[in-house]
């Protein structure tokens, strides 16, 4: 499965990090991105985390799925993941790239989700 948060949190009913805990051994490629909900009931793309679906409970499903991963001995990749859909930053003003795809809003994506992952990981080494 490439779960896609963007597609599956574009319906506030779906439970992405139960859908995680559930499905995470077949989960091979992240897709991540964040919406925001309407009150109509439309959305829109969002701040990777400043949208209506929970990224830290995303993030912390795939990083407890990535150690059950692990502690099995197997040889095992971290599931590659991808930030997507960032936003246009001045740098990119004028430049040709397909819409959501800047350079610097994807890395600003990367940034962001790479140190919410950091920051969990941190926490549960505490524990």
């Amino acid at each position: 499965i490439t779960f896609c948060t963007g597609s599956l949190g574009a319906n506030p009913k779906n439970d992405l990090p139960g859908m995680i805990a559930r499905l995470g051994k077949h989960i091979h490629f992240i897709h991540l991105r964040n919406v925001k909900w309407e009150d109509d009931g439309s959305f829109h793309e969002a701040d990777h985390l400043n949208g209506s679906v929970n990224m830290f409970s995303i993030m912390w499903e795939l990083i407890k799925e990535q150690a059950k991963r692990n502690a099995s001995g197997k040889a095992v990749v971290d599931i590659p993941m991808r930030p997507d859909h960032g936003h246009q930053f001045s740098f990119d003003a004028g430049r040709n790239f397909y819409p959501g795809y800047s350079a610097i809003g994807r890395m600003r994506g990367l940034a962001e989700l790479r140190g919410l992952e950091s920051g969990i990981r941190g926490m549960l080494s505490f524990t």
